[in-house]
């Protein structure tokens, strides 16, 4: 974001033949990269079609604009000048190298990164190093076209609901209307809202993002006034949203719900975009207030497109540098040999569907709890069970039994970690800690868990999960993930599953009694597992 405050220095015109050497050889650095990527454009795809990156295709032609507007400020090109290419072909080498590694573990985030990484390169090959680095913003912004790792997706989600969700209260409470908050769920009398994924704000958090990012590079004020303009995106975007879900509870507390749903749906996409673009302006003009510029209002954003097309054409001269016929050699080596090595067998082992889970085990009986649809599609596992033991007369102390089961955990589904989900059911964490435990006479022996306690009002709860992983036991969802992609290159399995047991901490009773009960039902459940959860 360099500050643009002096007048613009336009390129001398120039005249240039068509090069065909140089397009064939330009069109052929580009095409011998995409079998590489293929998997990640995929990916891109399927993104773009969600609303929270349904902004993904204006990206690359934002970021287009922007590196021909960089380019037509920059002064000409000295054909006597010496050109370093050499970082930009190891930068198109590091690109590949990593999305290779994407596609062999079949990861399309990886693959994704990588591509914006082999874009940064041939720019770099192009230009030489010393102009190259000048034009990495554009590459940069390709970043907000590409979909979170689901990890941080979730996560981010989970974070954002529970925001919203305590600045819409404050809104509704300071329209005078009683309300209750319990976890994500906003407790009106006669109706709940859910601030659900939809109501997060991550729908307009990239895209503000985008735009703000756009709004600095085009200012041309202090650099200060760009980053403040820049970091206000997001809790700008959180507030509109939780501002929208205020509204909403103050429509339901007096319409009802049906007039609600109007109002969401009216209000929910360009309505909040538009007013976030308004207030960025309105503090653009409030800093150029705060700061005298010589410049005019009109004068402090440059949108100007003059000479656009004719930079544009600048690729059809393109020279056949040596550097870049190294590129295009070193590229077409590098996939050749990602087509010609097979990749790695893929093993999915046997196992029982949770649909013949015993119903029965020793003196506990169950019943099985189906998830909400919604639930389910966030879950996306290849199988589940969500099942509810008890022994007979004593149906206060039960155990829910609850796993989620995993096919494949690296295209774009996996685990989702209880530790981030409890809070939006309006539970607290009131300790979690990894425990080890003693399963005797099964395969599982002693391991490592999670041991969780959690409250909501009166209500206590403990908690045991763990992820379990081709025959390991892994407390930590990071280092799951990890293991996942190691198992992936080295065994070709990327299955595994989320188990979980909980059971109420009774009134009067001690945590260690509701402990032993855990794991005395668990002594009898574990030994069937395999069966359903292959080691």
């Amino acid at each position: 974001m360099s500050d643009a405050t002096s007048p613009r220095r336009l390129a001398l015109p120039f005249q240039r033949s068509v090069n065909p050497l140089g397009i064939v050889l330009f069109a052929a650095l580009i095409a011998v990269a995409l079998p590489i990527f293929w998997l990640g454009f995929q990916s891109l795809g399927a993104a773009w079609l969600t609303p929270e990156y349904s902004h993904g295709p204006l990206i690359p032609l934002i970021s287009l604009y922007l590196f021909l507007r960089e380019l037509r400020q920059a002064p000409p090109h000295d054909p006597g000048a010496r050109v370093n290419r050499w970082p930009g072909i190891l930068v198109i080498a590091a690109g590949l190298v990593l999305g290779i590694f994407g596609n062999l573990v079949q990861i399309p985030d990886v693959v994704t990164y990588a591509l914006i990484v082999w874009v940064g390169g041939v720019v770099l090959t192009g230009f030489g190093w010393q102009r190259g680095k000048t034009h990495q913003l554009p590459v940069l912004h390709l970043v907000f076209m590409l979909p979170l790792p689901q990890f941080v997706y979730w996560q981010l989600t989970i974070f954002l609901q529970l925001v919203s969700s305590e600045l819409g209260v404050w809104f509704i409470e300071l329209a005078g209307i009683p309300v209750f908050l319990e976890g994500n769920v906003i407790d009106l009398g006669v109706y709940k809202l859910q601030v659900a994924e939809a109501c997060s704000g991550l729908r307009y958090l990239f895209p503000i993002l985008s735009f703000s990012y756009l709004f600095a590079i085009l200012y041309r004020g202090p650099f200060w006034h760009k980053v403040v303009m820049f970091a206000m995106a997001a809790p700008l975007t959180v507030f509109m949203n939780s501002f929208r879900i205020g509204m909403i509870g103050v429509l339901v507390n007096s319409y009802g719900i049906g007039q609600a749903e109007g109002f969401l749906h009216f209000f929910e996409g360009w309505v909040i975009f538009g007013a976030c673009i308004a207030i960025l302006f309105l503090t653009a003009v409030l800093l150029q207030r705060l700061t005298p510029s010589p410049l005019s209002l009109r004068d402090t954003i440059d949108m100007d497109f003059d000479g656009l097309g004719a930079q544009a054409a600048r690729v059809l001269s393109i020279a056949p540098a040596r550097g870049i016929v190294i590129a295009t050699l070193t590229s077409l080596a590098v996939t050749a040999a990602f087509l010609l090595t097979p990749a790695p067998d893929r093993v999915l082992p046997g196992r029982d569907s949770f649909a013949l889970f015993p119903r029965g085990i020793g003196d506990w009986n169950s019943f099985t709890i189906p998830l909400e649809p919604e639930t389910a599609k966030v879950l996306n596992a290849s199988d589940h069970i969500n099942a509810v033991f008890a022994r007979p007369g004593q149906p206060e102390a039960y155990v829910n039994f609850f796993a989620a089961y995993y096919d494949k955990q690296t295209e774009g589904s996996g685990i989702h970690s209880p530790e981030v989900c409890l809070p939006v059911g309006g539970w607290e964490v009131f300790s979690i800690d990894p425990t080890e435990v003693t399963v005797r006479d099964t395969v599982y022996g002693s391991f490592t868990l999670n041991r969780a306690v959690i409250e909501k009002g009166l209500s206590r709860q403990l908690v045991y999960y763990w992820f379990e992983q081709r025959g390991k036991r892994m407390t930590n969802d990071y280092l799951a993930k990890a293991d996942v992609v190691w198992d992936s290159l080295t065994i070709g399995r990327t299955d595994g599953a989320l188990v979980r047991f909980v059971t109420p901490i009774l009134r009067g009773e001690a945590e260690a009694e509701a402990d032993a009960r855990l794991q005395g039902f668990m002594g009898e459940l574990l030994p069937r597992l395999p069966r359903f959860i292959p080691e």
